[in-house]
């Protein structure tokens, strides 16, 4: 069992940044594609930036390319979302999510075995 446990998240005003952190305990964490979503209110989750598990490959949603980056820190066995110009969209609970059955992330939700509980990204206009 993999448990994830988010932090980071916050209230910024629009263009600000934040970073948000994925802690994962599973020992074997380097071998896990790690994922990103988001939901707003009354809205599906939706799949924001994935990485694979050699951080050899990133994706982005469109709407947030150029704005956010992920990274991990295997060492730490620690992912990272780091979010710049922000808008007042970006307004979502955010979620981190783990694959332990594939090397490259993908978007679906129901590939993810693992999820953390969320953080609450909030960004005033």
């Amino acid at each position: 069992q993999v448990q994830l446990l988010e932090s980071g998240g916050g209230l910024v005003q629009a263009g600000g940044s934040l970073r948000l952190s994925c802690a994962a305990s599973a020992r074997t964490f380097s071998s896990y594609a790690m994922a990103w979503f988001r939901q707003a209110p009354g809205k599906e989750r939706e799949f924001v930036a994935g990485l694979s598990a050699s951080s050899s490959s990133t994706y982005y949603a469109d709407s947030v390319k150029g704005r956010f980056t992920i990274s991990r820190d295997n060492a730490k066995n620690t992912v990272y979302l780091q979010m710049n110009s922000l808008k007042p969209e970006d307004t979502a609970v955010y979620y981190c999510a783990a694959d332990g059955g594939r090397y490259y992330p993908s978007k679906e939700i129901d590939e993810y075995d693992y999820w953390g509980q969320g953080t609450q990204v909030t960004v005033s206009s």
